[in-house]
C-alpha cells in the first residue's frame, strides 16, 4: 500500500517531469526564460530558424560582453535552440511559404508566464480575488443547482437588489466611487487572470495538433477498411475542434469571447479603464498589458484557428492520397534504418569514422533499349512565307499622328488659355473644354504629366472625363481631381 508521503512525492516527480517545470528547473533557465522572451513576443509567435539563431546569437554575445561568461552553457546559438527544441520548449514547423519556423509550446509558454509572475508585483489576497473566487462559486452552484424554485429566488433577490440600486442613482443622480487602491486591486485581478491566457490558447492549439497526428498514423496503418476510416476521419477532420477535451473547453469558452460585438465592448471597456486616474499608479508594463487585452485574446482564438485549419487540410489531404502499399513501404525502409542504427549504435566509439555509400545499388532492368532513337524530324518544315513591306495599307503621317502620343506644345498652351488671372487651372474642366483632337486618352496623360512638372495640388474630389479616340469611339476616367498653375509666382 502506498503511504500518502509516497503519494505525495510520486506525484511532484511526475509534475517535475513536464517540460515546463523541467524548463524552469535547470540550471540556465534564467538564460532560457530571457531569450524565449526576448525572440517571441505577442506581436512575433513564430520567428524563422535563421533569425532565431542569429538573435540568440547576438543576445549570447551581448551578455559575455558584459561579464556573464561564467553563466552561459557552452556551445553556439544554433546547438542552444536545437537543445531547447529537444527539450519540448520551442516547436519547429513549416510555414505555407516553405520557411521553416520556431513557435513556443505550450510547456515554455507556461514557464515564460510563471517566471513572469515571479519576477513581477506579488500577487495579494484583495479584495478582488476574493469576490473572483466567490463569483466563480456562486456560479458553479448556481449551474450545478437544478432546483427551479431555488433558481427564481435567486434572480427575485438580484431583481430586488438591482432595483434598489437604479432607485437610489435615479434619486440622487450620483454613482459612488471606487476607491483608487480598490480599482488597483481590481486590475492587477485581471492582469492575473489575462498571464494564463497564451498557455491555454497554446494548449488547445497543441491538442489538436496531436489529435491531427493521431489521425494520420491511423490512417497509414490501414488496419480498417478504406470506407469506414474515410467516413470516420472525413468526420473528424471537420468537427476537429470537438475531438479534443481542451478543444471542447476552447469551443465553449468561444461563445463567450468569439463575438466580435463582445471584442468591441472590451475594447470600450478597456479604454475608460485606461482613462481613470487610478492607472498612473500602475507600472508602464502594466498599463501596456491591459491594453493589450483584446489584441491577446484575439491572436489566442487566430492560433487555435490556424491550428485546426492546418489539421482538417492534412487530414483531408491523407485522407485522398492515401495509398496503402506506398505507405507500407515507407515503414518498411524506416523500420529498416532504425534497426541498422540500433545494431550499430552499441559497438560504435564517439568519433568513428562511418563508411560512405559511394555508390547506388545497380537496379535489375531485364532489357534496355540498344539503339538510339532517330533525331532528325520526319520532315523538313516549312519555308517562311515572303514578306513585302509595301504591301500593307498606306497611312499618312496626319493619321499616324493621330494615334501617337501626347501633344504636349498644343496642350500647353491649351492650359494656359483656359486658365484664370492668377494662373491656375482645373485639370478637368480644361480636358473636356478643349477639341476632341485634344481629348484623347493619351492627351489625359499628357495633361497630367504637365501639370506634374509645374507643380499640382490635389482637391480631394473625383474628377471624371470623357476621352474621345481618332476612331470616334469614346472612353469615360476617372482621377483625383488636381488643380495647377500655368505660371510662376514672379510672372
Amino acid at each position: 500500500m502506498i503511504t500518502r508521503a509516497e503519494g505525495a512525492y510520486l506525484g511532484a516527480v511526475r509534475a517535475f517531469q513536464n517540460p515546463m517545470l523541467d524548463l524552469l528547473h535547470k540550471r540556465h533557465a534564467p538564460l532560457v526564460v530571457s531569450m524565449l522572451s526576448v525572440v517571441f513576443t505577442v506581436e512575433r509567435p513564430t520567428v524563422p530558424v535563421a533569425d532565431a539563431h542569429t538573435e540568440v546569437g547576438d543576445a549570447l554575445d551581448q551578455l559575455r560582453a558584459a561579464g556573464y561568461e561564467d553563466n552561459l552553457p557552452v556551445g553556439s546559438a544554433r546547438d542552444l535552440c536545437r537543445q531547447w527544441a529537444d527539450a519540448g520548449w520551442l516547436l519547429r514547423q513549416v510555414v505555407d511559404d516553405d520557411v521553416e519556423v520556431y513557435r513556443l509550446s505550450a510547456h515554455a509558454v507556461g514557464a515564460l508566464e510563471v517566471a513572469g509572475r515571479a519576477g513581477g508585483v506579488r500577487a495579494r489576497v484583495s479584495q478582488s480575488r476574493v469576490r473572483t473566487l466567490l463569483d466563480a462559486v456562486e456560479r458553479l452552484a448556481q449551474d450545478a443547482d437544478p432546483d427551479v424554485l431555488v433558481r427564481m429566488a435567486r434572480i427575485d433577490a438580484e431583481i430586488v437588489r438591482l432595483k434598489v440600486e437604479l432607485d437610489r442613482i435615479q434619486r440622487t443622480g450620483t454613482v459612488d466611487e471606487v476607491d483608487d487602491e480598490v480599482l488597483l486591486e481590481e486590475a492587477e485581478n485581471v492582469l492575473h487572470l489575462v498571464r494564463e491566457l497564451p498557455a491555454d490558447f497554446a494548449r488547445v492549439a497543441e491538442s489538436i495538433k496531436a489529435m491531427q497526428r493521431d489521425v494520420v498514423l491511423a490512417l497509414r496503418q490501414d488496419e480498417r477498411p478504406t470506407g469506414e476510416v474515410l467516413r470516420e476521419y472525413l468526420q473528424r477532420g471537420e468537427q476537429v475542434m470537438d475531438a479534443t477535451p481542451e478543444g471542447r473547453a476552447f469551443a465553449g469558452a468561444l461563445r463567450l469571447i468569439g463575438d466580435p460585438q463582445r471584442l468591441d465592448e472590451l475594447s470600450d471597456q478597456l479604454d475608460v479603464v485606461l482613462r481613470h486616474r487610478f492607472t498612473s499608479r500602475m507600472t508602464p508594463t502594466q498599463r501596456a498589458e491591459l491594453a493589450e487585452l483584446g489584441r491577446r485574446i484575439e491572436h489566442g482564438l487566430d492560433q487555435v484557428f490556424t491550428a485546426q485549419r492546418e489539421a482538417s487540410y492534412v487530414i483531408t489531404a491523407q485522407v485522398r492520397n492515401h495509398d496503402p502499399l506506398r505507405d507500407r513501404e515507407v515503414d518498411d525502409l524506416l523500420r529498416d534504418v532504425m534497426g541498422g542504427l540500433q545494431a550499430w549504435m552499441p559497438s560504435a566509439r564517439r568519433g568513428q569514422a562511418v563508411d560512405p555509400l559511394r555508390r547506388l545499388p545497380v537496379a535489375e532492368v531485364d532489357h534496355l533499349r540498344q539503339t538510339a532513337g532517330e533525331l532528325r524530324p520526319p520532315q523538313p518544315p516549312e519555308p517562311l512565307a515572303d514578306w513585302d513591306d509595301d504591301a500593307g495599307p498606306d497611312v499618312s503621317s496626319d493619321e499616324a499622328r493621330a494615334w501617337g502620343g501626347p501633344q504636349y506644345g498644343a496642350l500647353g498652351a491649351h492650359l494656359a488659355g483656359f486658365a484664370d488671372e492668377e494662373g491656375w487651372v482645373d485639370l478637368a474642366a480644361a480636358f473636356e473644354a478643349g477639341p476632341e483632337s485634344l481629348r484623347r486618352p493619351v492627351d489625359l496623360l499628357g495633361l497630367l504629366e504637365i501639370a506634374d512638372r509645374h507643380g499640382m495640388t490635389e482637391t480631394g474630389d473625383v474628377a471624371y472625363v470623357e476621352a474621345v479616340r481618332p476612331d470616334g469611339t469614346r472612353r469615360r476616367f476617372a482621377f483625383g481631381g488636381v488643380t495647377t498653375r500655368t505660371k510662376d509666382d514672379d510672372d
